[in-house]
């Protein structure tokens, strides 16, 4: 006997995604305990520990005090925007009435919803990786594997906690409130706090990193991660408060503002609530319950590549995850399809699952396109690495063009996924393949959180004055964690690419725009000002670094110079005062790029129209998308180019091949974790904006 479908209830669905992100805590937590329960070494090593984590959770909790009167402001904002707009009919009839207050406050809370679970994410998983440090060390002591198991499972408390509450959170909003309208501002408010955290977690980073490396490598001539250098504790700190909150914290907003915006396209064209958000919730579970598997399949041999084991993580889930949907597509949709109201498309089964593995396969070329233009063994990087001979400027120069050579092939990754998606499912198929890509985020980002927790592991090496085999091991997981670090920036930006694409789709239904005319002048003016966006964006990114960089170098000098017996290690430095002006520059510097990105769509949207508005998103997705990629994998690349060097190559460090890859090194920093990264949250924060502005442009 067949399965009858016309007697399949889907309001059950939404439960299914609540069950999941519950598991994914629970195993988050079994995580947490399995990491603490490890030894975390001797009592030098567990204070250096401490003094980052505690450095960490101060920087965490003065960034969300300082956005806590910005989010009420947009909460009151909501409140009163869908309070007193008209009804369904046009008029005005129902402004103000209680239904028009009740769908006020239920979008409010949706968006703070949204913004609360963003930051709890960034504090758990900042909270484990700061103590996963010092105990990854220690297990560095007697097993390589062992080293790898704790700092992963460290990572991936971050991964699963994002993947679960971006589930918990959607699936929960549509059963309360069963409006997937409604709860769009989740999406926002997880974007708004995504690009604060990504900003001010990038400037905190790069200020300390630049500073440590220019002076004390470069100037002083002495080791990375020395004791004697008064910003290493804060480059220690912001390798956390940038890779792991801020990554966790990207991932977060793509994964529900994917989610959100493909559920209302599910609902245009099946006209069931239940069963047009079923599948990107069922999506997303199938993702997450995959790399909760994945995650226990990592693990490496004591003469092993580590780099082999993450991968296994990384491929298992990806082939779960389509399996999973294989049998979720056939079970969920019409045997015979779902035509497409307006069009002759039908949404077949087959159809829906090749939009699915479009999505996957973006994860996997994606990642392959990075680590060959960021891998220190691969030409584009050896290129600089042959420059840096001659100096700063040819490696600077080279750097730039493997930069720019990086961006064709993931434009035409996109292009070809995009356009496979389309031709199989429509608009539909493109919301798929975002959804699937994101899907696999919990151990994406447990992959990208790893690698902070094997760099804070060999930095506590070198600053406890360990025997140098614990630092070899360390070593060894730190240049799989830069790897790892591109492959999840590469992911991040591809998924924003996509993520764009299925906003800017709901946004013209929401807006009832059927198309763009761009010979009209305001699509044209929003076209150009869109792209020139994001890059007044990373000015401002770019210049906060510079700034707090010049405080943090003119710091570790005067302790250089005034400390007496510190260069002997006779002294101890002041750390706190290079940890404090990192801290004061983040927390005041991402302001304005903030306000830049969250008030341009609303400036344009009510000045110039929705016309305006679509052609803003337009130019912006595409200039940042580019810009993203030409920043993240330059900076990259030159990161790699100088490790390559310091493992001895070209006569090692200390001379002048390595100051050039150094020089090289410092300006792709900012680059690569700084305005980069934050373009990902830029462009979903025009896009999550926009469909909170959709109702209320009337020309």
């Amino acid at each position: 006997m067949g399965l009858d479908y016309a007697s399949i209830s889907f309001e059950g669905i939404p439960f299914w995604g609540i069950a999941a992100g519950v598991v994914g805590l629970l195993v988050a937590v079994y995580f947490v305990f399995s990491v603490l329960k490890e030894n975390a070494g001797n009592k030098k090593m567990q204070e250096i520990s401490k003094a980052i984590q505690e450095g960490a959770m101060a920087y965490l909790n003065r960034q969300y005090r300082t956005l806590i009167p910005f989010v009420v402001v947009i909460f009151a904002a909501l409140l009163l925007m869908k309070a007193g707009t008209a009804g369904p009919d046009g008029s005005m009839a129902e402004a103000w009435s209680g239904a028009r207050w009740l769908l006020g406050f239920q979008t409010a809370i949706s968006f703070l919803v949204g913004a609360v679970l963003s930051a709890v994410a960034g504090y758990v998983g900042m909270s484990i990786t700061t103590r996963a440090n010092c105990r990854t060390t220690e297990a560095a002591r007697t097993s390589l594997n062992k080293a790898l198991g704790i700092s992963f499972r460290g990572g991936a408390v971050m991964g699963l906690a994002v993947a679960a509450l971006g589930l918990l959170g959607v699936a929960g909003l549509f059963i309360i409130f069963g409006d997937a309208e409604t709860i769009n501002s989740f999406a926002f408010g997880a974007s708004a706090i995504a690009l604060f955290a990504r900003v001010g977690g990038g400037i905190y980073t790069k200020a300390a990193d630049v500073g440590a490396d220019l002076v004390g490598k470069v100037e002083a001539g002495i080791p990375e991660d020395d004791p004697r250098n008064p910003a290493v504790i804060a480059d220690n700190v912001g390798d956390n408060v940038g890779d792991t909150a801020g990554m966790g914290a990207d991932l977060f907003e793509s994964y529900a503002a994917t989610a959100i915006a493909g559920m209302l396209i599910g609902y245009t064209i099946f006209q069931d609530h239940w069963q047009g958000a079923g599948l990107f919730i069922m999506i997303g579970v199938a993702g997450l319950l995959s790399s909760i598997v994945s995650c226990f399949l990592v693990r490496t041999g004591e003469k092993a590549n580590p780099q082999m084991a993450l991968n296994k993580g990384l491929w298992g889930t990806n082939i779960l995850t389509a399996l999973a949907s294989l049998g979720l597509v056939f079970w969920m949709l019409p045997p015979d399809g779902q035509v497409v109201p307006g069009s002759d498309l039908v949404l077949t089964p087959v159809r829906v699952f090749i939009a699915v593995l479009c999505g996957l396969a973006v994860n996997i070329l994606i990642g392959l396109i990075t680590e060959h233009f960021t891998s220190n063994k691969r030409g584009p990087t050896q290129s600089i690495v042959k420059a840096s001979e001659t100096g700063a400027a040819t490696n600077i120069i080279t750097g730039l063009s493997v930069g720019l050579k990086s961006t064709a092939l993931p434009v035409l990754t996109i292009c070809a996924a995009t356009f496979g998606a389309y031709q199989a499912a429509g608009i539909y198929g493109i919301a798929i393949a975002a959804m699937a890509m994101l899907s696999t985020a919990g151990i994406i980002v447990a992959i990208d959180s790893f690698g902070p927790v094997a760099d804070n592991a060999g930095g506590i090496a070198e600053m406890a004055e360990l025997e140098p085999e614990v630092r070899k091991t360390t070593d060894k997981l730190d240049a799989v964690g830069n790897t790892t670090a591109a492959v999840a920036k590469g992911f991040a930006i591809g998924s924003a690419a996509i993520t764009a694409l299925a906003l800017f789709h709901a946004f013209a239904t929401l807006s009832g725009l059927e198309s763009i005319d761009i010979l009209m002048p305001k699509t044209i003016i929003g076209v150009f000002i869109g792209a020139a966006l994001p890059f007044l964006f990373c000015a401002f990114c770019m210049q906060a670094v510079s700034r707090a960089a010049f405080k943090m170098i003119g710091e570790v000098r005067r302790q250089f110079r005034e400390i007496t017996g510190l260069m002997e290690g006779k002294a101890k430095p002041d750390y706190a005062a290079c940890v404090d002006i990192s801290t004061r520059a983040a927390i005041r510097e991402m302001i304005i790029p903030g306000l830049l990105a969250v008030g341009t769509p609303i400036a344009v949207g009510f000045l110039l129209g929705k016309m305006a508005l679509a052609g803003m998103l337009a130019g912006g997705t595409v200039a940042g998308f580019l810009m993203a990629i030409f920043m993240a994998n330059s900076g990259g690349a030159w990161d790699n180019a100088k490790k390559y060097i310091e493992e001895g190559n070209l006569g090692g460090k200390g001379t002048d091949t390595h100051a050039a890859a150094v020089i090289g090194d410092t300006v792709g920093d900012p680059c690569k974790d700084t305005a980069g990264p934050s373009l990902n949250a830029l462009i979903k924060v025009m896009g999550t904006i926009s469909l909170i502005l959709a109702p209320f442009l009337f020309f």
